[in-house]
């Protein structure tokens, strides 16, 4: 997941630094006006859309919890409190103070959990092992998609782009090489933390594993941690939802209307926003509904790879030092590989569900997933090869 958030983050902020385009204008084809006819745009439009909306009541719920666990507070009261702070800080702070803002809840958090994960003590060859030999337990395909899914959020690359502007290509990378290994070393904090919970898994039961093994304040931590995950991201999900619709659809005659104070871009943030509210006021379980929304990230993921795929290709664009080079290539196909395969797998496995249908055998999940990577193999590939000839 690192490394694939690595590949990913560098091409989207790339495309902007290069070439002053973020990556959803050049996702858009030349003389479409901005508002772009093609399938491209609409289906990158609509996916990401759906997928920051599914992600705020994951986000909503999460911080929800996080209160929980240290006040008898009404899990709705929670929730409508927390998204009228998200969003009077979206109406009234600009791009740049929100990204400080979720700086220092994202720093909390961090600190919150790597303090909980190295005061567990676990065996350090155990933890070496897990995090450099890959091993999936039989049924838990849909949770690997979600850690995938919550590591490379596909917003998060219109997200990034969108930030990256005025940077140097130097400055771009140093800080990103950064941000994404700090942020994978908290995610492995994360893991530990909640591998320390026999059973069934809950809040309520980390919370009281913590308290046991490191004193009355182990709850406190959590909970710390829970919060500032959950409301960094509540406010994430929504600026990343105005920022790539902005970048898909403004053009020259509705600048203002996507600008920062424009009706559009805040209509866009205000309506994911107000999804995850209505989930948290409804009272829906929060781990499930997270680790669903992480898992639809994940089967998007394959989808934006791909569109991402082609614009780092795309020497009209990057010119003839900006496009991807072969070991880059090589990365990011096999980026779009796994997702791929991630992707088509639990979507098999939900039509098998949804339909009352035996459960898919391994064997024909790696063969369906495989399949469809072949079908997309050649279009793309024929793609790939007109955008570097152009």
């Amino acid at each position: 997941s690192i490394v694939a958030c690595l590949v990913l983050q560098e091409a989207s902020a790339r495309v902007t630094v290069l070439s002053g385009r973020t990556l959803g204008e050049a996702l858009r084809p030349p003389g479409s006006g901005g508002v772009g006819a093609s399938w491209m745009v609409a289906t990158a439009a609509g996916a990401i859309l759906l997928g920051c909306a599914a992600y705020e009541g994951g986000n909503i719920l999460g911080a929800a919890a996080g209160v929980g666990l240290v006040a008898a507070v009404s899990p709705a009261l929670v929730a409508v409190v927390l998204g009228a702070a998200a969003g009077a800080l979206l109406w009234l702070g600009s791009t740049r103070t929100v990204v400080r803002v979720m700086s220092v809840l994202v720093a909390v958090m961090g600190l919150a959990f790597l303090y909980a994960a190295a005061a567990l003590r676990p065996a350090a060859g155990a933890v070496v092992q897990g995090a450099l030999v890959p091993s999936v337990p039989a049924g838990s395909g849909l949770l690997v998609l979600g850690l995938v899914g919550t590591t490379v959020v596909p917003y998060n690359l219109f997200l990034g782009s969108g930030i990256a502007a005025g940077q140097r290509l130097d400055e771009m990378r140093f800080g990103l090489v950064v941000a994404v290994v700090l942020g994978g070393v908290i995610s492995m904090a994360i893991v530990v933390v909640g591998s320390a919970v026999a059973g069934t898994f809950g809040y309520a039961k980390v919370a009281g594993v913590l308290a046991a093994r490191l004193g009355p304040w182990g709850r406190g931590l959590f909970a710390a941690g829970l919060f500032a995950a959950g409301f960094s991201s509540a406010i994430t999900a929504p600026l990343a939802a105005g920022i790539t619709a902005r970048s898909l659809f403004s053009h020259a005659r509705v600048g203002r209307t996507w600008g920062e104070q424009g009706w559009r871009y805040r209509t866009v943030w205000s309506v994911v926003l107000g999804i995850g509210v209505a989930l948290g006021a409804t009272g829906v379980r929060p781990i499930p509904a997270i680790i669903a929304a992480q898992a639809l990230n994940g089967v998007l993921l394959p989808l934006i790879a791909v569109f991402l795929l082609l614009v780092v290709n795309d020497r009209a664009l990057l010119g003839n030092d900006g496009i991807n080079r072969t070991a880059a290539n090589v990365l990011t196909v096999a980026v779009c590989v796994v997702a791929l395969l991630l992707g088509v797998a639990n979507v098999v496995r939900a039509a098998a569900a949804a339909f009352a249908l035996p459960a898919p055998t391994d064997r024909l999940l790696l063969w369906t997933a495989l399949a469809a990577v072949a079908v997309l193999a050649l279009p793309t590939a024929r793609a790939v090869r007109r955008r570097r000839s152009s």
